[in-house]
């Protein structure tokens, strides 16, 4: 974990009160796809986590969606406007190597499976994703998407792709895949894990510290107790109980 000042280069609208934020400066402490980052925003006590999405030695990428005030406020920054950023918290994925990856997001859980895509590029493999929303109008980045992945849309209402969620899809369009990587709604990652429990999901929580400290992320697994924050956010999907 390192505390350090990072500068906003762009903050674009990508989608339906979705943004896509880049903070440049000493990003080198993260390490992993899936880690996450804590913003301290003027004005609020607590700091914001959020999933990294991209990131370099010199920047990280968050893809944010504007759900309360804090959120509301990030989307006005301006380019120039220097934060106070955590970075390099939380267990990321564990990239497995001579698989064959199914990666699985529902709604603003693609954010963290866009670094974990480039990284299997990086390997030499193109993964299938698997990306659901309630509309084409709630998938953001498809263009992009569709250049570091083997994707597969689902709506809710039949707007574009499949029609219905994305267990239903694996479920009816059977993938080949050793092992997925999972983020999104956590009744999906629920029915995603009874389904196939070979796999890991990136799991959301309130957080009051981001660092292990105050406790307050803490959820039920098969081996005790355990804190988003610092044992997660990602785990096996068979050992938690969602």
């Amino acid at each position: 974990m390192k505390d350090v000042k990072l500068k906003i280069t762009k903050n674009d609208k990508v989608g339906n009160d979705v943004f896509l934020m880049r903070l440049s400066g000493d990003c080198s402490e993260i390490k992993n796809p899936g880690e996450f980052i804590e913003i301290s925003v003027p004005g609020y006590f607590l700091r914001r986590p959020i999933s990294v999405c991209d990131f370099g030695n010199d920047y990280v990428d968050i893809l944010y969606k504007v759900l309360g005030h804090g959120t509301k406020d990030m989307s006005g920054f301006n380019v120039g406007l220097e934060l106070d950023v955590l970075v390099g918290l939380g267990n990321g994925f564990n990239i497995k190597k001579n698989i064959k990856p199914l990666l699985v997001a529902g709604g603003i859980g693609i954010a963290p499976l866009i670094s974990l895509a480039k990284a299997y590029n990086e390997m030499g493999i193109k993964p299938v994703l698997v990306y659901g929303a309630a509309k084409k109008d709630d998938l953001v980045l498809v263009d992009e998407l569709a250049k570091i992945s083997d994707l597969r849309l689902c709506t809710d209402d039949g707007s574009i792709g499949y029609k219905g969620n994305t267990v239903s899809y694996l479920k009816e369009n059977p993938v080949d895949f050793d092992y997925y990587y999972s983020c999104g709604p956590q009744i999906m990652l629920k029915y995603l894990a009874l389904a196939f429990p070979n796999g890991c999901v990136s799991l959301e929580a309130r957080m009051g510290c981001g660092f292990g400290a105050c406790m307050g992320c803490s959820i039920m697994t098969k081996n005790g107790p355990k804190r988003v924050c610092k044992e997660g956010p990602v785990f096996e999907a068979s050992e938690v109980e969602l």
